[in-house]
């Protein structure tokens, strides 16, 4: 793809008008690709409807929730509740990408089909989660609320830029979260379930993704810095859901997401797809920054080492105990 513009590799030059308007033509192919692949489904029929009944309320014969009530292992039911309060704030997540991206043109089409295909995901999973009675319907909506209530802010909201190089790595961790918990559920329709949003969050990374390529073309040394702030700096985007650290420790453990996930399954191959720190031709700013990612990413891999270290040793205790 080659693009003409007078402000090529003039940093100063690129307010985040002029990236829209410059990468609108991308959105649009981008847009038609998507919707060309992406396939419609009904967050109805992967609910296990038979198995739901009356939770205690209006209805006399209700029965109180029991954990032994389900099929879904306790990992499972940690990381189901982590993914669902964070398809909560969807409306959140649409006033932050709205105000950046526009409601206008290819950038706003894309805005609404996002938020629509989003929040199938929620729909979905709140109503298996209550039919199969796999959480406590109490805590979830206490949790919904508190969650809700807090709001959201993205730590990448002042820049355009950078909440394109964000999404494109958290759309993918969100994917490989959401296909791991379903793994670790014990629950074959709730694996089941689970794959088809996780094929879903792969189309809206690879739609990100793509427009961060475009935007290395346009502006490679703005688009590096903000890869390797948003890389150093990547937080999830429930980390302020009541109990997520406890919640993401836990996760850890279960192997549905830790620090070899996040740097193999997700910051590798991005930067790979987009030969990140192979790209030449940089200004100052743009080489350092490019310098710092590729330290980064070797920290990152040493501190993966290291938990994948404990995490074997902690296996080895289990099995042992469990052997004695």
């Amino acid at each position: 793809m080659t693009i003409v513009s007078p402000h090529l590799g003039s940093s100063a030059e690129w307010t985040d008008a002029r990236l829209l308007y410059a990468l609108e033509e991308v959105v649009e192919t981008e847009l038609n690709r998507h919707l060309q692949v992406a396939k419609d489904w009904m967050p109805h029929e992967y609910v296990p409807w038979t198995d739901g009944r009356n939770f205690p309320g209006i209805f006399e014969d209700g029965e109180a929730w029991e954990k032994e009530q389900s099929k879904v292992t306790e990992i499972g039911r940690i990381a189901l509740v982590v993914n669902l309060l964070t398809e909560d704030n969807l409306p959140s997540y649409h006033h932050e990408i709205a105000s950046l991206f526009g409601r206008d043109g290819a950038w706003g089409t894309w805005v609404h089909r996002w938020t629509a295909e989003e929040g199938r995901h929620g729909i979905v999973m709140r109503d298996y989660l209550l039919a199969s009675r796999a959480v406590d319907p109490d805590k979830l909506e206490q949790f919904r609320m508190a969650h809700m209530s807090e709001g959201f802010e993205s730590d990448n909201r002042h820049s355009m830029l950078h909440s394109v190089a964000y999404v494109a790595f958290q759309e993918l961790a969100t994917r490989i979260s959401h296909r791991n918990t379903g793994h670790q559920s014990g629950d074959p329709v709730c694996d089941r379930m689970l794959a088809r949003i996780a094929t879903d969050e792969n189309l809206h990374m690879v739609f990100y993704r793509n427009l961060l390529k475009a935007a290395f073309e346009l502006a490679p040394d703005l688009t590096m810095q903000a890869v390797r702030d948003v890389v150093v700096n990547f937080r999830m985007p429930g980390h302020g859901m009541p109990g997520f650290e406890r919640a993401a420790a836990q996760m850890a453990i279960g192997e549905v997401y830790n620090l070899r996930i996040h740097h193999d399954d997700v910051i590798q191959p991005v930067l790979r797809f987009l030969k990140v720190l192979e790209i030449d031709g940089l200004g100052p700013e743009g080489q350092a920054a490019q310098e710092e990612l590729g330290l980064y990413m070797g920290g990152l891999d040493a501190e993966a080492a290291k938990f994948d270290e404990k995490l074997a040793a902690r296996k080895a205790r289990m099995a042992a105990r469990a052997a004695g």
